[in-house]
């Protein structure tokens, strides 16, 4: 194991910064309230649009965070596909944990302590 693998994380490296270089413009996209209208219009046709593989567009459909996570997505421009759906970063680091948001909260305060 080299010293920046921490097991069961996707490390956010150069290779995946390209694997999900698609993916991370189409979210980033969404700072636009006229582009986020467009992909709940049609979403298949916003993701042809930026070009996303059959993993990404997947991990789209089921709205799961490890999935877009391990197809190349970065947290903070994934933060901008949750906003769509009502989503914010605590329940996007739920999703990452397998916890429910309020015991993923709970244990955020019990490390600030």
């Amino acid at each position: 194991m080299c010293a920046l693998e921490i097991p069961g994380t996707t490390l956010f490296d150069g290779t995946q910064a390209r694997k999900g270089y698609a993916l991370n413009k189409m979210c980033y996209s969404f700072n636009s309230a006229e582009n986020r209208a467009e992909f709940l219009k049609d979403e298949d046709a916003y993701c042809a649009r930026f070009g996303l593989n059959e993993a990404q567009r997947e991990a789209i459909r089921a709205r799961n965070v490890l999935q877009l996570i391990a197809a190349g997505g970065n947290v903070y421009y994934l933060a901008k596909f949750a906003g769509i759906l009502g989503l914010d970063v605590q329940d996007l680091g739920a999703q990452q944990t397998g916890m429910s948001k309020d015991a993923f909260k709970a244990k955020l305060a019990a490390y600030a302590h």
